[in-house]
């Protein structure tokens, strides 16, 4: 054989490899946008059952009971640089609150919409020991604990914001934490809101 014969076959080799390694670089691409995609949306699901559970939490405290804060030091004319504040929104009863949120996530189970097939995790165990009757919920301990998981990370990453969006009385908590503070999803931005 010629020299020029082999070096079109030689060619011939190298491209066909090359087209499968591009075709195998598009699937993987392709696979990890979706993969990443569905991570989102469910960390915004996750998002929002730890949004949920803050605020039947701080709903469950009297707004009238106060707390100071501030320095106790005694200034040089006898007086102290303390403030009341309402408990319920302040820096110690909001972070004492996110210690103990995710484990409340034991108590949601996951659900399917027939219609879109989305998962969503819905909350199964009612707050005062009695079944909220929720249909299409089923529980498995280690959707539980991944949820746990899950709220333990936001709670990690994202503390200053929490405590931020919570210490202040504040509508659309959970499209303004969720969404538009930390990205954790981006669907929502997307969705029209009804203006009252």
């Amino acid at each position: 054989m010629s020299d020029g014969l082999l070096w079109f076959q030689d060619l011939q080799v190298i491209m066909a490899k090359l087209l499968d390694f591009l075709f195998l670089s598009s699937c993987v691409l392709i696979f990890s946008t979706v993969l990443v995609q569905g991570a989102r949306q469910s960390q915004d699901i996750k998002c929002g059952a730890l949004v949920d559970e803050m605020e039947w939490a701080i709903a469950q405290v009297d707004p009238k009971k106060m707390i100071q804060t501030g320095s106790f030091r005694i200034n040089p004319d006898g007086s102290q640089s303390t403030k009341d504040v309402p408990f319920v929104r302040s820096e110690g009863h909001l972070l004492e609150l996110m210690e103990g949120v995710c484990e409340k996530m034991k108590d949601y189970g996951e659900s399917v919409d027939p219609a879109t097939n989305r998962k969503t995790y819905v909350r199964f165990m009612a707050r005062e020991s009695a079944s909220e009757g929720v249909s299409n919920v089923s529980y498995d301990s280690r959707v539980s604990a991944g949820l746990k998981y899950a709220c333990e990370s936001i709670v990690e990453q994202n503390e200053d914001e929490i405590i931020e969006f919570f210490a202040h009385e504040t509508d659309n908590v959970k499209d303004k934490l969720c969404s538009k503070r930390t990205d954790l999803c981006d669907h929502a931005l997307k969705i029209p809101h009804d203006e009252l």
